[in-house]
């Protein structure tokens, strides 16, 4: 059963609900900001923020509950993918300098996206706590990945090197199709 160690603290799970907290203020920000260059800088550090979140869950959070919990409803596998999803968003977000026409669309999904990841991750928080792992302990360790990340950045995983190596979708097909569209239109 939880022990009082694992709720008091900087312990992992925490430590994973602070950074929600700090990407959802961002998201917001840039849901208020009209200037251009600050949505840059809130975009850069939201995308910072997202990919040492994600590389602390994906070495030590995902892998500690997996071992500990009953995943029948596939939360788990669900999480996974929804980190993918993010992962290809903020890789093409990388390589992109801000002007395209679909930069505030394509930030706009993420957020989105990473709201509704945050709120399952809720679920799956609780299911956590009902385990006996230390999250102090693994708090510890994932704090020492986190300040490595910070210093020495966070190396390009599978989806980064998808997107370099296929580079960017470009315009929206929709949008390109209704140039040559001739619309049927009522009499």
């Amino acid at each position: 059963m939880a022990t009082n160690q694992k709720r008091t603290g900087e312990n992992a799970i925490s430590m994973l609900q602070n950074d929600h907290e700090k990407v959802k203020g961002l998201f917001d920000k840039f849901e208020k900001t009209k200037d251009s260059a600050a949505k840059k800088k809130i975009v850069a550090e939201a995308l910072g923020e997202l990919k040492i979140h994600a590389t602390i869950e994906e070495e030590f959070f995902y892998p500690a509950v997996r071992q500990q919990i009953d995943d029948k409803e596939g939360l788990m596998d669900e999480a996974d993918e929804e980190h993918h999803v993010a992962k290809v968003l903020i890789a093409e977000l990388d390589a992109m300098n801000g002007n395209e026409d679909h930069w505030d669309a394509k930030f706009t999904v993420l957020a989105e996206s990473v709201r509704h990841h945050i709120k399952e991750e809720g679920d799956m928080f609780k299911k956590a706590m009902k385990t006996d792992i230390d999250f102090a302990a693994l708090g510890n360790r994932m704090a020492v990945l986190k300040r490595t990340l910070k210093k020495e950045g966070v190396p390009p995983d599978a989806e980064a090197r998808m997107v370099k190596n296929s580079g960017l979708r470009g315009d929206s097909p929709a949008k390109k199709a209704q140039e040559k569209l001739e619309v049927p239109m009522n009499a």
